[in-house]
């Protein structure tokens, strides 16, 4: 066997490996594999915009990172205006719409668990991670709503894997969760929002005033939307 097949049947054998973890099936492995041998494998971008052209919802996590739980996700339908900051987050951002669903569908179901507006939730995650759910500070908070997991273990759901914080419908869960203990103990939306920051000693309320600004920003959004289509 030649060099070249030589790599490119381990290259074959190796994404056959990861296809089999992503729990595809064996005709979807053999038309990616297909692919790879036919196109060269010129180089791992091309092979990972192959992938995507054929595997629905396809996308690599980070190392060690839980995957994308499409399906765990609140199934309800958006309301008009979830949708509309939907389509303003894709916009901005430069984010797949398919892949930010289930993160809507899951603020709108916790933000009606926790008596919170979605839309704060969703400004919460556009100030922290810009929509990143593998994000992680210089302090070590991390995913959409960057949570320091050693302060938040007790608030873990039971179904939860082994890195729940990186998963982007349960990090929303514990971010709600947070978010809505800061608002109740410091007696206000403002102040809430500074200590979910750990920045209750700011007197000019830096970030408070960002998040506010970005969900008044999508709250426009909306209405330019609800305008458009009277």
């Amino acid at each position: 066997m030649s060099a070249t097949l030589s790599r490119k049947y381990l290259m074959a054998r190796g994404v056959s490996a990861f296809l089999h973890y992503l729990h595809l099936d064996l005709a979807m492995t053999g038309l990616v594999l297909l692919i790879l041998f036919a196109g060269g494998i010129a180089n791992q971008f091309d092979v990972v915009r192959s992938i995507g052209a054929v595997v629905p919802n396809f996308s690599i996590p980070a190392a060690g990172a839980a995957p994308l739980r499409v399906a765990d996700s609140a199934t309800q339908p958006l309301t008009p205006a979830m949708r509309a900051a939907l389509d303003s987050v894709v916009q901005r951002y430069r984010v797949s719409a398919e892949a930010l669903q289930p993160v809507f569908g899951a603020v709108q179901s916790v933000a009606r668990e926790r008596n919170l507006d979605p839309l704060l939730l969703i400004a919460v995650i556009s100030i922290e991670s810009r929509f990143n759910p593998f994000s992680q500070s210089s302090m070590g908070a991390q995913g959409l709503m960057q949570i320091i997991p050693r302060y938040h273990q007790e608030k873990i759901p039971q179904a939860a894997g082994e890195t729940p914080f990186l998963d982007p419908v349960t990090n929303v869960r514990i971010g709600a969760h947070i978010l809505q203990e800061a608002i109740r103990r410091q007696g206000g939306l403002v102040e809430g929002l500074q200590y979910y920051a750990g920045a209750a000693d700011d007197e000019e309320k830096v970030y408070a005033n960002k998040v506010l600004a970005e969900k008044l920003r999508l709250e426009q959004a909306a209405r330019r939307r609800d305008g458009a289509t009277a």
